[in-house]
């Protein structure tokens, strides 16, 4: 069984950022991958990385002001979120994926584990 913990939500104003960090338990080796669910709305992908750290991908809305990141010494993946919007507002979930491939997977029914969300609130 895998626990995922993430950190370091918070309420930011528009414009600013916030770095969020997954913190995994045990070492078998998995892909992971950032969602986020705003109220209302259906839980979606928003960024993704391999499990050797070379593959990402991004959700087009965030390209070029997240980058998704781990370090599998720490069993650890962050996301560090720039020039956020007030759409941006959500809870954001770690998971994880066994995987022994490099490569990225942006669908939520790939994943096996879930964390238990951290809230990022942007004001206008």
């Amino acid at each position: 069984q895998v626990q995922l913990v993430e950190s370091g939500g918070g309420l930011v104003q528009a414009g600013g950022s916030l770095r969020l960090s997954c913190a995994a338990s045990g070492r078998t080796i998995y892909a992971m991958a950032w969602f986020r669910q705003a109220p209302g709305k259906e839980r979606e992908f928003v960024a993704a990385i391999g499990w050797s750290g070379v593959n990402t991908d991004y959700a087009d809305f965030v390209k070029g002001r997240f980058t998704i990141s781990r370090d599998n010494r720490k069993n650890t993946v962050s996301l560090q979120m720039s020039s956020l919007k007030p759409e941006d507002t959500a809870a954001y979930y770690c998971a994880a994926k066994r995987s022994l491939e490099s490569r990225t997977y942006s669908s939520n029914l790939q994943y096996d584990y879930w964390g238990q969300g951290t809230q990022v609130t942007v004001s206008s």
